[in-house]
């Protein structure tokens, strides 16, 4: 058996935040039909930003199905999303897009991590130098997890490989890798949260902590999106 995670990212139509919201929850109720259906969690875009990069999207829904077989349990995850789109729920953008990894291992949490739900996650589309991917493993699974997750309001990281079985319609993926860093921010400053993890990598945080240098495995091309829990999960 492997996890595989759905990243739906999304932006509600204009003037229609109030029924998506309702029809989510209609939604949420069908999905424990799905075979191997583990998880679903709804969030939001937050002003605070880990980095300068575009983004498109205002809303993610991470969805998480445990199965042997990916072309049996991934796909029936499309009619249910084609619901709310043929509903007009989702803006017509052009920005909506639907991505399936699977994932290496389960959550990795630090000494951060208390129990109960992320109410932040940091996702990164991302990916690895060719010709270096056992390289970008160990930086991640050695130190960078590690590194991450000791970070005021981080708990920890989850990653995952683009998987060969997606959820139509299908769309170019810009990165091979999902990479999913947990928080429990709670009443935190998010603007102190996002500049310490920042300056934790660049050496200058007043915490005192200096990050090992980036590993050049690590592609600089990817994506780096924050974004806030806003209903969920649902298992």
């Amino acid at each position: 058996m492997a996890d595989y995670v759905t990243a739906h990212f999304y932006n509600p139509a204009p003037g229609r935040e109030t029924a998506l919201d309702e029809a989510f929850l209609a939604h949420a109720r069908e999905l424990p039909r799905l075979r191997g259906f583990k998880s679903a969690q709804r969030f939001e875009i937050t002003a605070q930003q880990i980095m300068p990069c575009a983004q498109p999207w205002r809303r993610l829904t991470l969805y998480e199905v445990s199965c042997e077989d990916p072309n049996i349990d991934v796909p029936p995850l499309a009619p249910l999303l084609a619901n709310l789109r043929d509903a007009g729920l989702f803006a017509a953008d052009e920005a909506e897009r639907m991505h399936t990894y699977r994932m290496y291992h389960p959550w990795k949490y630090s000494k951060n991590y208390t129990s109960g739900p992320l109410d932040h996650v940091m996702l990164l589309l991302a990916n690895f130098t060719p010709g270096r991917e056992a390289e970008y493993h160990r930086w991640y699974d050695e130190q960078h997890s590690v590194e991450v997750g000791e970070a005021e309001g981080f708990v920890g990281m989850r990653r995952g490989k683009l998987s060969p079985v997606q959820i139509a319609p299908v769309s170019y993926c810009p990165g091979s890798e999902l990479i999913l860093g947990g928080l429990q921010a709670g009443e935190r400053d998010l603007a102190f949260v996002t500049k310490d993890f920042a300056d934790r990598a660049g050496g200058t945080s007043p915490s005192g902590v200096v990050w090992g240098p980036r590993s050049t495995s690590a592609s600089v091309a990817r994506t780096v999106h924050l974004f806030k829990s806003i209903a969920g999960p649902f298992n």
